[in-house]
């Protein structure tokens, strides 16, 4: 069993008895009133109150964590005519661990075709030079399919 007299020191202020089964709410991580209302029941906590936990009103907190984010609906049309007009590209690194020689990585995909292009890059190697060798890997690609 928990003893709450030795966590909380004594309250010398009044409290009502609304505020301080919320105050209860609050001080338990914001469990739910269900909760509360067993362990003050079954005495499952010394020094707990024996306090009717109503949920008679709302806390604000709870209803924020509640909140999720509503995600945006796919767009299922292509926005771009042919290939290579828009491209996503991503240069990462430097990673700890050097892969298929570099420590850099640049991702480029096509918007049109959501063809993947992934490069490994030096330390050196500058990406301008892989984004002109772009086309000529493109028109290589078209050719092999």
């Amino acid at each position: 069993m928990l003893n709450v007299l030795n966590i909380i020191p004594s309250m010398n202020y009044l409290l009502s008895l609304d505020d301080e089964s919320w105050l209860w709410h609050r001080r338990l991580a914001h469990i739910h009133t269900h909760h509360l209302n067993r362990i003050a029941c079954k005495d499952l906590v010394i020094g707990f109150p024996k306090l009717k936990f109503e949920r008679n009103k709302l806390c604000e907190a709870c209803q924020m964590g509640k909140q999720t984010k509503s995600s945006f609906k796919p767009i299922n049309v292509v926005s771009t005519a042919k290939p290579l007009e828009l491209l996503h590209i991503d240069l990462f690194g430097p990673s700890r661990t050097m892969s298929l020689g570099g420590y850099y990585g640049l991702v480029i995909v096509d918007n049109y075709s959501r063809f993947t292009w992934t490069f490994s890059l030096p330390p050196k190697m500058r990406l301008t030079m892989c984004l002109r060798i772009l086309p000529k890997l493109y028109r290589m690609r078209k050719t092999e399919a």
